[in-house]
């Protein structure tokens, strides 16, 4: 009887917690991952061309749609997932599992987001932007449905994703974009999309099918292998771009560009430091809540802002 209990207990809605069903909809949104779209200024901030009106203007516009279209994404996910995430855990206080936020309507809410985020960017981006905002909301809500179903596939969507919001910036300032920033950005994120499923696969061994259903078909080896290859590549295409001048003498106090390698390495390593233990399954806490890892951060911006501005 005391089984049979606890499942029925585990299919049902937990207790709501405190707040309202805006509250609700707030966190279904995932505001701790709004972070990552602070991507959006990469491109500008490596061409030098971020602090301008128009360019803040513009960037704070795509930065909130791709929030919108993120938010547009998670909302659908939980509605989705909701059965499955109630008898997960940790998933089940989720407040769509939990029964702050009914299902009908996080689905009307994500559809709304899903909506008005692109509308929005047709009439106030440039159309390259607006079709690069709307190809990532198509592919996200398509992972959602299979995709992250799919061996490698789902790799490659997520770390897509980031790509895409460190692309978007450029397009809506209409700056070129590098073929090393490309490669970086790509394999960088490669690394940190690997090394989360690398975390969360060590965390449930001997737990199978207690968390992601597609882990149980990777093996911790394989995602290894993955996580240490696109570190190496993205290493490697950032040391390209900063030593892309050769020897054509610098005009700055110091060589920022070349130096600004010995911060970007040591944060991979930093990184890989969580990587290796198995404790990078949440990126955002990674990159936010260590120190080190956050002075190195600082050390390699402030050496990159002075490339730039040729200091």
């Amino acid at each position: 009887m005391t089984l049979l209990r606890e499942r029925s207990d585990r299919r049902r809605p937990a207790p709501s917690d405190t707040g309202g069903l805006l509250t609700g909809l707030l966190l279904t949104a995932r505001p701790k991952q709004w972070v990552k779209n602070v991507l959006v200024i990469a491109a500008p901030a490596a061409a030098g061309e971020l602090f301008s009106v128009h360019a803040l203007t513009r960037l704070t516009l795509v930065f909130v749609l791709f929030t919108a279209c993120a938010a547009a994404v998670y909302l659908v996910n939980d509605a989705r997932d909701a059965d499955a995430d109630r008898a997960h855990p940790v998933k089940r206080r989720r407040p769509v599992a939990a029964g702050r936020v009914p299902v009908p309507v996080a689905y009307a809410a994500g559809i709304a987001l899903g909506v008005l985020a692109p509308a929005v960017a047709a009439r106030l981006c440039p159309p390259e932007a607006a079709a690069l905002l709307t190809a990532y909301l198509a592919m996200q809500l398509a992972y959602c449905v299979s995709l992250k179903h799919v061996l490698v596939v789902d790799l490659v969507v997520v770390t897509t994703g980031f790509v895409m919001r460190a692309v978007i910036g450029g397009l809506a300032l209409g700056i070129p974009l590098s073929r090393w920033f490309l490669i970086t950005t790509g394999f960088g994120a490669l690394f940190m999309v690997a090394a989360k499923r690398y975390s969360e696969a060590v965390q449930m061994t001997g737990e199978a099918g207690a968390t992601r259903a597609l882990l149980t078909e990777y093996t911790a080896g394989y995602l290894r292998f993955v996580w240490q290859l696109a570190a190496g590549v993205a290493v490697l295409g950032y040391c390209l771009w900063a030593l892309e001048e050769g020897g054509v003498p610098h005009t700055s106090v110091l060589p920022w560009r070349q130096l600004s390698v010995v911060a970007f390495v040591l944060a991979v390593l930093r990184y890989a430091v969580f990587a290796d233990r198995g404790t990078a399954g949440e990126p955002e806490d990674v990159v936010l809540g260590d120190r080190a890892l956050a002075v190195i951060g600082l050390v390699w911006a402030v050496m990159y802002a002075l490339a730039v501005a040729d200091w």
